[in-house]
């Protein structure tokens, strides 16, 4: 099943022309993958406990159809790739107007940084299966890590 959002937009969101701000549409997204975490019991305050947190290395964004001020939007999230180990993975998000037609997809590509260390990290046990209810895209591979030398 697809995990979705559905938010009001509000007026911060949208630039002089009425546009919706494109740094908008990622925080958007930015939600919909925190919302998902919680979903799968690995809150905000699971990532302190933990002290990791997620970092992204790519973000990409296509845009398609104008949302309004005042819409309401609801943002899809989909893996579309996973190392292993968990450590690395890659997300992507479709983003529909009021009318259900698809306005944007972001791409997302990210890992799991140890915030004392500063360096990637495996995520913990507790983490080991945040990615096992997500639906998968139809392009889903996985993500290979290059072996350290």
């Amino acid at each position: 099943m697809t995990f979705q959002i559905t938010f009001p937009t509000k007026w911060s969101d949208f630039d002089p022309n009425r546009h919706m701000r494109h740094t908008a549409y990622n925080e958007y997204a930015a939600e919909v993958r925190v919302r998902y975490f919680k979903s799968q019991n690995f809150s905000i305050d699971e990532f302190t406990k933990h002290n990791i947190g997620p970092i992204l290395f790519e973000e990409y964004t296509s845009f398609r159809k104008e949302i309004h001020l005042g819409e309401n939007i609801s943002v899809t999230m989909k893996l579309n790739g996973l190392s292993k180990n968990g450590e690395r993975w890659k997300i992507t998000h479709e983003v529909f107007n009021e009318a259900r037609q698809l306005s944007a997809i972001i791409k997302v590509y990210g890992a799991w940084i140890d915030l004392s260390k500063r360096k990637l990290t495996t995520p913990p046990k507790e983490a080991q299966d945040l990615f096992i209810n997500a639906e998968r895209t139809a392009d889903f591979e996985e993500i290979v890590l290059k072996s350290k030398s």
